[in-house]
This record gives C-alpha cells, structure tokens and sequence, in this order.
C-alpha cells in the first residue's frame, strides 16, 4: 500500500527501546492496600534512620510541597543530598531528571517520568542530578520527599542550588503528542 505524499513524508517508527537510565536513579513500585473503605500506602520502613528499600540512605528530614495546577518548578539539584520523592496516586506529576554530574558514566542523561497518575512509587533522586516537576493536573499537586541532608537556608551551608527551568530544552516539559 501506498502512502499520500505528505503521509509518506511525515511517517515514522515509534521508538519502543527502553529509556536511558540514570546511575544512581532508583524507582520503587509501591503497594497500595485498597478496600471498600479507602486506601493504605506504605512509604517505607526504616531501622535507625535508614529506608529499608534503600541501603546508605538514613532520614534527617521529611518535607511536604505543593504545585499549583500547570506550573514547572525546575531545576534544582544538591551536591550532598539524596531525595526520595513520592506523589499520591490522586495526583500527576511529570518529573524531569539530569544528570549534571562531571564524569558521571550517564553524564547529560535525561529521564523522564510520572508521579502519582493512579500509581504509588517512591524515586531515589542522588546527589548531583538535577530534578524538578510539572503539574499536569487541573488542581493542585502534592510532593512528600525525603532527604538525608537538613535543610539550610543560610547560603554558606546551603546545599541546594537551581539551574533555569528550561535547561534541558523547554520542550521536555511537553506533553507526549501521538
């Protein structure tokens, strides 16, 4: 069979390959245990401050942040601290992550991923790779994360640090087409 000239011209493949990974990046699905009644989710075990699902991590702190429906808050990213980050299934949020890192063997990789969206995962976000998130949502959306490292707002002990939102080309915050 043969295509129309502007068909023949604008066809391609979609590209199944799984997506590249970033070192260090880990995604874990988690069970939500549902009834008639509602719904649980656990969001992990610790023993002495340290995640049972990720070894090397120990808990110094646990934050709660919204997003107003639409809006991107990127990019930030800390040179000691690791985040976890989990967003409740009622909510969708698309993250962003970079890897910024200097000699890292996924040096520039980017990742693509959904939050919330009807799913419960937590991701362990490592030093040195730059995140953020869009509201993909109506309402308002819904971040809890942990970290190992307390927050300091002082500039001389502060870890976090921001790069422009569109760092890694504005287009990576657009919704999937197709």
């Amino acid at each position: 069979m043969e295509l129309k000239d502007d068909a023949k011209r604008l066809f391609g493949i979609q590209d199944y390959a799984p997506a590249p990974k970033i070192q260090g990046v880990e995604i874990l699905d988690l069970k939500r245990h549902a009834d008639d009644g509602g719904a649980l989710t656990e969001l992990g075990r610790f023993t002495a401050g340290v995640h049972d699902a990720f070894p090397g991590f120990t808990l110094a702190q646990v934050n709660y942040s919204e997003i107003e429906a639409g809006v991107i808050k990127a990019f930030h990213l800390h040179r000691r601290q690791t985040d976890i980050w989990y967003v409740p299934p009622d909510d969708k949020l698309l993250l962003v992550l970079v890897d910024v890192r200097a000699g890292s063997p996924t040096e520039g990789i980017t990742m693509r991923l959904i939050l919330g969206g009807g799913n419960s995962r937590l991701v362990r976000i490592p030093p040195g790779v730059a995140h953020g998130a869009r509201n993909l949502a109506l309402v308002k959306g819904h971040i809890i994360y942990f970290v190992d490292v307390k927050f300091s707002p002082d500039p001389a002990s502060s870890d976090e640090g921001r790069l422009p939102w569109d760092y890694a080309g504005p287009d990576i915050w657009d919704v999937s087409r197709g």
